[in-house]
């Protein structure tokens, strides 16, 4: 009996263990600016050139792409009041083929940001756990609510692209809500402060002329064969620390 307890106990601290070092194996410091940055898809502040290109290159969903048809990266700051993200995508056709933001949303060209306030991990598929928003072309941002009905989320995330050939930069600014979050007005976003850690990762959805997307190409690597599980489990996702 009390090999049996001990065996327990060592399996349980084993597993415990596990699970951290998975929550935190992909650690992204993230800088402190005192200015928040004019969204209009320009990075002309000076602090975007002090920070690096961060790669979104994990193929999540679909065939091989070739680096002319996606290249994407990104840079990321914060501040009391949210994360700000700068993104370069390199797409060779740009899709917004359907017009009703709540039908089809994810098969359009898209950037996904995933956002775990606490960095606690776990399921998010129809509550606020965490949030997967799809930031569409025109500034529609549409994630599941507890309803379990596609819900805009715009005053979440403000985002303005400006596109130069095939290049297209973003600029958005992230509100970052707390798990308890209910699709309800009367809860705010978190004032964040140094050290905090947040759940977080990118995606960009990219489709050519198909019926549904081609590829989903992620900033964070997942394990195993099915990669597309950010948007139902949060501790597939990145961890970010902020810093000052």
């Amino acid at each position: 009996m009390k090999w049996t307890i001990y065996l327990l106990l060592v399996f349980g601290l084993v597993s415990c263990k596990n699970v951290s070092n998975k929550k935190n194996s992909q650690v992204t410091p993230v800088s402190y600016i005192n200015d928040s940055p004019t969204l209009d898809g320009r990075a002309i502040e000076n602090y975007w050139n002090l920070l690096d290109w961060k790669p979104i290159d994990q193929n999540w969903i679909g065939g091989p792409f070739d680096h002319d048809d996606y290249n994407g990266r990104y840079k990321i700051a914060w501040n009391e009041d949210g994360l700000y993200i700068l993104l370069e995508i390199v797409d060779d056709i740009i899709l917004d083929k359907t017009e009703d933001p709540l039908k089809l949303w994810w098969n359009d060209d898209c950037v996904i940001v995933y956002v775990d306030e606490d960095n606690s991990g776990g399921q998010h598929r129809f509550n606020h756990n965490a949030f997967t928003y799809h930031v569409a072309l025109d500034g529609n941002v549409v994630d599941l609510g507890v309803d379990e009905k596609p819900t805009l989320y715009n005053d979440h995330i403000i985002s303005k692209h400006l596109t130069e050939g095939n290049t297209t930069y973003w600029e958005m600014f992230v509100k970052v809500y707390p798990g308890i979050y209910n699709d309800e007005p009367n809860i705010k976003p978190v004032v964040l402060k140094e050290n905090k850690k947040i759940g977080f990762a990118l995606a960009y959805a990219d489709n050519d002329h198909s019926e549904k997307r081609e590829n989903l190409i992620g900033s964070v690597f997942v394990a195993g064969e099915n990669k597309n599980k950010g948007w139902i489990d949060a501790n597939v996702f990145g961890t970010l620390q902020l810093v000052k």
